[in-house]
């Protein structure tokens, strides 16, 4: 697993029980740093799954603390190379299943919040890599061009907010989904009307395979978001690069959105209704799935009382979204004999 190294800040009054901290904790690699100003600095080395149980433990020990802070850094190598204990013991048979350590299926929630707050943030870049995502797409579409279309997913930018969206709702962090929200709604709304103008501006054929794919919803649709919502949450929560895995969460969300704006821009509502609605199914479905697998993941606040705050949240998000996506694949199976 990855190494993170995470240096403590505490007063010097505090070395007796940071000390005993460290030991209750599992006796990790630790050193002393020295002491400045009244502070004392500990540097303690951890598996990445780790991280969270000691940050959780000294922040609970240490709040209030006036000099009291954690920093948490990734370790790209270690010299000698880190034995692994207990792969040793499992192979003498010398571990007891009280011994056997379970490691945590996620990053630390302080490193997967900060990871994904700075996706969140709705800068120039965002928009113009989400207007630019969306011309290549467009003309992927227009032409009937898969490559095209596969290029444009490569720099669409819509993980980041999808799974910012799925997370606050874990957390109960309203100001975190707000974020989420006005960041992915700036995205829609630039696709849009980017794609409304190209559509007034070019001969759009609404028979066109990639085109008229994207008006019509399956079961298979859905699948898909849910899978992109699964696997955009465990790129964020593992620490794995995330750049591939949101190529999948665009191909759900891109393609139709820009089917809808060329659509309405040429004059084809009803065609273009049914690409929005497939892109709202395919986006309440990968949030739905990005708060499943963060539950799976035991992803919760620190304190007892703002996890209970966070686990009703969940609740009424699951039987609100669940709802809305079984409404939404009902209107989309029927849409075509309404109009």
């Amino acid at each position: 697993m990855a190494q993170r190294l995470l240096k403590i800040v505490i007063p010097e009054d505090g070395a007796e029980k940071a000390l005993r901290l460290l030991d209750d904790l599992g006796k990790p690699d630790y050193w002393q740093e020295g002491s400045k100003d009244g502070c004392l600095v500990y540097s303690v080395l951890l598996d990445s799954g780790d991280s969270e149980a000691f940050m959780d433990q000294f922040e609970t020990s240490f709040d209030g603390a006036e000099t009291f802070h954690m920093i948490l850094l990734p370790v790209e190598a270690i010299v000698p190379r880190p034995v692994e204990e207990d792969k040793e013991a499992e192979k003498d048979g010398s571990a007891t299943p009280a011994e056997e350590k379970k490691t945590p299926l996620h990053i630390s929630r302080e490193e997967l919040y900060a990871d994904i707050v700075d996706s969140t943030r709705l800068t120039r870049i965002y928009l113009i890599m989400a207007v630019l995502s969306t011309v290549v797409a467009s003309v992927g579409l227009l032409r009937d061009n898969v490559a095209v279309i596969i290029g444009a997913m490569v720099i669409a930018p819509f993980l980041g907010p999808n799974v910012a969206l799925a997370l606050s709702i874990n957390l109960a962090d309203y100001k975190l989904g707000l974020n989420a929200l006005k960041t992915m709604a700036s995205g829609i709304l630039a696709a849009l009307l980017m794609t409304g103008v190209m559509g007034l501006l070019v001969n759009v054929d609404p028979t066109t395979p990639e085109i008229a794919a994207r008006t019509q919803a399956g079961l298979s649709d859905v699948a898909l978001a849910l899978a992109a919502g699964c696997a955009g949450v465990l790129a964020f929560t593992t620490g794995a690069p995330s750049a591939v895995i949101g190529v999948m969460v665009a191909v759900a969300l891109l393609p139709p959105l820009a089917v809808a704006g060329l659509l309405a821009g040429a004059g084809f509502w009803p065609q273009a209704g049914a690409a929005f609605l497939l892109f709202l199914t395919n986006i309440i479905s990968i949030n739905l799935a990005g708060i499943i697998t963060f539950l799976f993941q035991g992803i919760s606040p620190r304190s007892w009382w703002e996890a209970e705050r966070a686990r009703k949240a969940t609740r009424r998000a699951l039987g609100l979204w669940t709802v809305v996506l079984g409404i939404l694949v009902i209107i989309l199976a029927f849409w075509e004999s309404w109009i």
